[in-house]
């Protein structure tokens, strides 16, 4: 269904068992596992899906061996089993990433981590060698026989500096284990809303909650400002950093969230992005704050912040900030020289952590819960904290506790349900090969244009191929590597309504740092022939976009 059939069909039949408001990573998630298993389940955002904290992501899948010293086991055995599980069901999103920590100091941190781990020491504290070997032994222990990634490997200052000669000499130590890397947050996200819908539920983006009216949850679409109501017979509060503000929405007094702020830079540095030969660089600054060089692309993501904030729509990734994330990469690459004249894009969220006396935000966990309150007979359902890796087991918690509400048994589960175009994925050099040979049969395609299709959308491109071969197409003049008809085709099957939509989420074009004036004109006008925008319409949205990108990116044109 299109987005007046879901809107006509709530009008007509306003029951769905369940409505999730926030279309983030946790209610993407609980949204297709209910689907799933045939519960009535309507999904809606007041922006688009994954717009908010989802998409300010550090990119990394990731079992979070920091949280050891927290005396967060569960939560890291459990991330580590979730990062496994996304490089296997979305390999062409997820990817394995050697992650490289230099260590400067050989037995510091020895007492320390202990008394982190009783709570009894809050002031950052730099771990030498000693720890974080014995860190990463026990991570690599929680993988357990699914060897989905290589052990860790230690390296001497020798060894190090050969292997990244631009590496700081006065490095002792560097261990390069792996993780993950999230290719598009945002892809991922609206690729399991599609597989959601194929199975039942219906989303809606630009889409929010209104109020309350005794029984009746009073939803408002965006597009046309009109209300329409409804009466689930169960909320799940998904917002996010905004579920107080939502819960309050609704008539309810909350304090569950306690976020704070990670912002990020992309670098276009060809120097930089070489001297890190594909490894993320993951290690404390001297003031003892954990960030990251990331490899991205072409480019290289550099961050992350972590300070608290109130008000999650003010979150923008500031000067000090900015200073701060270039005068970083000394610590490790102090021969290699960043400046502003090489950020193309900054981004910058709130994390939904739960409430928290903590005296650093470092000690705040990354674990997640439900919150349960009720409005009249209706449970609303706060889901609290989490990080974007464990997302699955969350969800299927939620899940979980809304089927049992409803009287309804799990009859299908998504441990090792592929994702998107993670469906049929080839497993090896000659399997790709042959499937696009075969698409290449059937579309006449060129070999390297099938290649392109395959890199950003997996067995997706299967589609996406088929739609551009049944009418004559054209390079985009502006964009290298785009054609008109795949842009038609992201505009007809994935849900966009706003330009930016395309250009931050169903794509990574502004994070990448290739817009222009003239290629936001070109994008605005193949939208405007798939929509049916009119002139006026195709101007309001491109006004829409620079000023998006301008006030929270940063990208001025």
């Amino acid at each position: 269904m299109n987005r007046n059939e879901i809107i006509t069909s709530l009008k007509n039949n306003p029951s769905p068992a369940v409505l999730i408001v926030g279309a983030g990573i946790n209610g993407v998630g609980a949204f297709r596992d209910l689907a799933l298993n045939g519960v009535d389940v309507l999904l809606v955002d007041r922006d688009d899906f994954c717009s908010g904290a989802s998409a300010a992501s550090s990119h990394m899948a990731h079992g979070g061996i920091r949280y050891l010293e927290n005396g967060e086991f569960r939560l890291v055995r459990e991330a580590v089993g979730e990062r496994n599980r996304m490089i296997q069901n979305a390999p062409h999103l997820v990817r394995p990433l050697p992650t490289t920590v230099p260590m400067f100091k050989i037995f510091s941190g020895l007492l320390n981590a202990p008394l982190k781990f009783l709570n009894w020491l809050d002031r950052p504290s730099e771990r030498g060698a000693v720890v974080i070997k014995a860190g990463l032994t026990l991570y690599d222990a929680y993988t357990g026989k699914t060897r989905t990634v290589p052990r860790h490997q230690f390296r001497n200052r020798t060894d190090s500096l050969d292997r990244w000669p631009r590496l700081n000499p006065l490095v002792r130590f560097t261990a390069t284990y792996y993780d993950g890397a999230i290719l598009s947050p945002e892809r991922y996200t609206a690729e399991l809303v599609l597989d959601a819908e194929a199975e039942g539920g219906r989303a809606l983006n630009y889409v929010s909650l209104a109020g309350i009216d005794g029984q009746n949850v009073i939803l408002r679409d965006k597009l046309t400002l009109q209300t329409f109501n409804l009466q689930p017979k169960l909320i799940v509060n998904a917002a996010g950093p905004w579920i107080d503000a939502a819960n309050g929405t609704l008539g309810l007094r909350t304090r569950y969230i306690g976020g704070t702020k990670g912002s990020h830079l992309v670098l276009d540095h060809p120097e930089l992005r070489a001297a890190i030969r594909g490894n993320e660089f993951f290690f404390e600054n001297k003031d003892g704050r954990i960030v990251l060089i990331f490899p991205f692309y072409d480019k290289v993501i550099i961050g992350t912040s972590d300070i608290p904030v109130e008000d999650p729509d003010e979150t923008r990734c500031t000067p000090e900030e900015e200073r701060y994330f270039i005068e970083m990469v000394a610590r490790v690459f102090p021969t290699i020289q960043i400046g502003p004249e090489h950020i193309v894009f900054r981004f910058s969220g709130v994390r939904p952590l739960a409430y928290s006396h903590a005296k650093t935000t470092g000690q705040i966990t990354r674990d997640h819960e439900i919150q349960e309150d009720k409005l009249g007979g209706i449970p609303v359902y706060s889901l609290v904290g989490g990080k974007w890796t464990s997302y699955r087991a969350f969800s299927e918690q939620v899940a979980d506790k809304v089927m049992d509400f409803l009287g309804i048994k799990r009859n299908k589960d998504t441990r090792q349900l592929p994702i998107g175009g993670g469906r049929g994925y080839p497993r090896s050099d000659e399997e790709r090969q042959r499937l696009l040979q075969g698409w290449q049969a059937w579309t006449n395609l060129p070999l390297t244009r099938l290649e392109e299709l395959f890199d950003r959308y997996g067995t997706l491109a299967e589609k996406v191929a088929l739609h551009i071969a049944k009418g004559p197409d054209q390079p985009l003049e502006t964009v290298a590597g785009y054609s008109r008809r795949e842009i038609g085709y992201l505009a007809g099957h994935e849900k966009i309504v706003h330009l930016d939509d395309l250009l931050l989420r169903r794509s990574n074009l502004a994070m990448l740092g290739l817009i222009t004036r003239p290629a936001l004109d070109e994008l605005a006008q193949i939208l405007a022939e798939s929509l049916a925008w009119d002139a006026e319409e195709q101007s309001t949205e491109i006004a829409r976009a620079i000023e998006i990108l301008a006030d929270k990116h940063g990208v001025r044109l």
